[in-house]
């Protein structure tokens, strides 16, 4: 793996992206309002994730799953950001919450299922 500041925008918005969602509270990456939180990237986007190619900070928006807490999730989140792009500000919005009924649901915001089908802490 390369060093964090080596890596393109674009490669480290998708560690991040993939780290992030590997986080158990974490239901999906959210694009934010009108879509403003994402890296633009050749052919594609990473909706959730914006690298500032000037300073490196990191902006992360999510959806988390109801129950999990808050101030603890985005701690994590913060930590698993740092760990993957070195030593950034990093800003975390969480947009929306989901919970599992709403997944089951078919919800159509692409919320994705609970590692393992097991309810969260709460």
């Amino acid at each position: 793996m390369a060093a964090p500041h080596t890596r393109t925008p674009g490669a480290l918005a998708d560690a991040i992206a993939q780290r992030v969602l590997d986080h158990p509270a974490v239901a999906r990456l959210h694009g934010g309002p009108f879509g403003t939180v994402a890296s633009y990237l050749p052919g594609r986007r990473v909706e959730g994730v914006r690298v500032d190619e000037t300073d490196g900070s990191v902006d992360l928006s999510v959806a988390l799953w109801i129950g999990v807490p808050l101030r603890q999730a985005v701690a994590d989140l913060r930590r698993v950001v740092v760990e993957v792009a070195g030593p950034v500000v990093v800003n975390v919005t969480v947009a929306d919450l989901h919970s599992a009924e709403e997944d089951d649901a078919g919800d159509p915001q692409g919320a994705r299922s609970a590692p393992g089908g097991d309810p969260l802490p709460g």
